[in-house]
């Protein structure tokens, strides 16, 4: 074994230790379902923001798009990042942070498809929002795994990828089914300071090799190396910029596992600080991804025979053995912490919004956690095995269906959602739309990435359907249109206690004097 092998390994079991360890000291929070799905909605403002960021930063940015973007923009990748922290993080957080606290609390949701079903009085609203999920998070999950390979093939070599995944999916089982979303929300903490410090870590030391920020900037403009244009501003497709920005950005706001997060949060104060938290943990992660990805070009990379995922493992190649033994790290932390957060909201969502409404039956809360273990270890194997079949066997529609799964979740769920939380005249027809809307876009983004059809003499839909990326923006701007639209011509299917929910938001609270010295600054 080399220097690398052992220095790796060593950090890997330490990792692995504490992750577990954490699991067991949490199975305390996980003895009901909400403790078990929501920490019992007492989770503080660090360990919401670390959960929602690293949920949010997985290994497919990290290897994949940094990778990709970094290669295709330049430098001009680094606003990607950006608009994940100022877009995804911040203006995620006061706009849906606060009002889904509030009203999942007074709907007593625990999940999105609850959260709709109750929302707008419709068990199929709630049964077909579960089923979108359950189908499309399932690729999203496997996903996870891709930015794996690479990186292990470099620090263990002759170690099959497929053993790698399947330590990391039992381990990601084991501490949450033991300690729920409490076990997730405390390791996603200590995954965001490896994920933090492996950043800052790795873009310094590789400007160092490259001489400095100055020099590879200058190194970077050198027709060899792309041009001026990859150091610039705005890169050399600045129209592909803003809608991969949108997408990685605004995509957040409808995705089931990032908006759960508001739903566990303890309280008003930690709401603010896990603002400013998150926020602050995107621009150094996202920003940081993004910004290393930018400097791609500077290394002897062929991406037409090795793909844009070789981008990244070949900038690393030449750190020090203990900076590469923290990068493995590093991807295992973005990977694990989104693992677990992506398959305790498929789980929760499987049990509690289509079992239970399907089969019409009201189970015990003894059985619902028992099926919801069972669930998270079912998720966590299926995802798994199409990794790997897709690793060795390059399945098209395995591979495609990765592509289109998140433009399908937030183009289906983020305009309901969004308009449901603010929307008085929001209906379940405009719902509806929106849901079939989202996912009927992405199935034909799947079927033209496919061959299946062919909109090459049409410049409209050419354009539109381009790839998962272009297809996505317009299943979530489409929807944020069609959403108030149809709610003007669908009145009659206006829920009717629509009055008694918007309540929650003008409930009187009397607070300590400590808290609030009055508009005039006067005790009273």
């Amino acid at each position: 074994m080399n220097a690398t092998m052992i220095i790796t390994l060593a950090l890997i079991l330490v990792f692995f230790s504490v992750m577990i360890w954490i699991g067991i000291r949490s199975k305390k929070h996980a003895t009901s379902v909400n403790g078990f799905v929501l920490g019992s909605r007492s989770v503080g403002p660090w360990l919401s923001a670390f959960a929602f960021g690293t949920s949010y930063f997985s290994a497919v940015i990290f290897v994949g798009y940094a990778g990709q973007f970094g290669w295709q923009f330049g430098l001009a990748s680094t606003w990607i990042g950006l608009g994940n922290a100022f877009i995804g993080s911040l203006l995620a957080w006061v706009i849906l942070g606060r009002r889904t606290r509030i009203m999942t609390q007074h709907l007593s949701s625990k999940t999105m498809p609850d959260f709709f079903g109750a929302r707008f009085e419709s068990k199929p609203l709630k049964i077909a929002a579960s089923v979108i999920t359950f189908v499309f998070l399932i690729p999203y999950t496997a996903s996870l795994y891709n930015g794996l390979s690479r990186l292990f093939s470099m620090a263990f070599s002759g170690v099959d990828y497929s053993v790698c995944v399947i330590i990391m999916a039992a381990l990601t089982a084991v501490y949450v089914m033991i300690g729920g979303y409490m076990a997730t929300a405390i390791n996603d903490f200590i995954q965001g300071i490896i994920m933090i410090g492996g950043i800052v870590a790795v873009v310094l030391a590789v400007l160092n090799d490259n001489g400095g920020l100055q020099a590879a900037i200058s190194s970077l403009a050198t027709s060899e190396n792309g041009g001026w244009e990859f150091a610039s501003f705005f890169g050399p497709e600045p129209l592909f910029l803003l809608f991969v920005v949108l997408l990685t950005s605004l995509g957040t706001w409808g995705l089931p596992q990032m908006v759960g997060k508001f739903y566990a949060i303890k309280n008003e104060d930690s709401i603010k600080k896990g603002t400013v938290i998150s926020t602050l943990f995107a621009i150094v992660v996202a920003g940081g991804c993004y910004f290393l990805g930018g400097f791609g070009r500077l290394y002897n990379v062929d991406v037409k025979a090795d793909g844009f995922d070789a981008v990244i493992p070949q900038m690393l190649s030449t750190l020090p053995p203990i900076l590469i033994g923290i990068v493995i790290v590093l991807v295992l932390s973005a990977s694990m912490s989104t693992l677990s957060s992506l398959v305790l909201t498929s789980s929760s969502t499987i049990t509690l919004d289509f079992l239970e409404p399907v089969f019409k039956k009201n189970f015990s809360e003894k059985k619902k956690m028992l099926l919801m273990r069972l669930f998270i270890l079912v998720f966590i194997v299926i995802s798994a095995v199409i990794a790997i079949v897709q690793a060795n066997h390059k399945i098209l529609f395995i591979a495609q269906m990765m592509g289109v799964s998140w433009g399908a979740l937030a183009g289906a769920f983020l305009a309901p959602f969004l308009y449901g939380l603010y929307g008085k005249k929001t209906t379940k027809a405009a719902v509806a739309v929106s849901f079939a809307f989202g996912v009927g876009m992405e199935l034909i983004q799947l079927l033209v990435s496919l061959g299946v059809i062919s909109v090459a003499g049409n410049a409209f839909f050419g354009f539109i359907l381009k790839n998962s990326l272009y297809s996505g923006v317009f299943a979530m701007l489409g929807g944020l249109v069609l959403v108030p639209l149809v709610s003007l011509f669908s009145r009659k299917t206006l829920p009717k206690n629509v009055d008694k929910m918007f309540s929650c938001y003008h409930t009187v609270r009397t607070v300590e004097v400590t808290d609030s010295l009055g508009d005039d600054g006067e005790i009273k």
